[in-house]
C-alpha cells in the first residue's frame, strides 16, 4: 500500500506542476485562433469587390496628404 501512495502522491505533484503550463498552453492556442480568424476576416473584407458587369475593380489606395513645402526666402 505505501508504494501506491507513493506513486499517488508522485502524481499528484506532477499535475501540479503541469497543470499551469498546460492551461497557459490552451489558452495561447485559443488566442491563436482567433488572431487568424481576424486575419482571415479583415483579407476577406479587403479584396476587390465585382462590379455589376463582372469585372474586378481596383480598389483606392488609402491616399496620404500630401504638404507643401515652403523654402525659407532668399534660398
Amino acid at each position: 500500500m505505501s508504494t501506491f501512495l507513493d506513486y499517488l502522491t508522485v502524481l499528484a505533484v506532477a499535475a501540479l506542476l503541469f497543470a499551469p503550463a498546460l492551461h497557459g498552453a490552451a489558452r495561447e492556442r485559443l488566442t491563436d485562433r482567433q488572431l487568424r480568424a481576424a486575419q482571415r476576416l479583415r483579407a476577406a473584407q479587403q479584396e476587390p469587390q465585382v462590379v455589376r458587369d463582372g469585372h474586378r475593380r481596383e480598389e483606392a489606395r488609402p491616399r496620404t496628404p500630401r504638404v507643401a513645402v515652403r523654402h525659407a526666402p532668399g534660398r
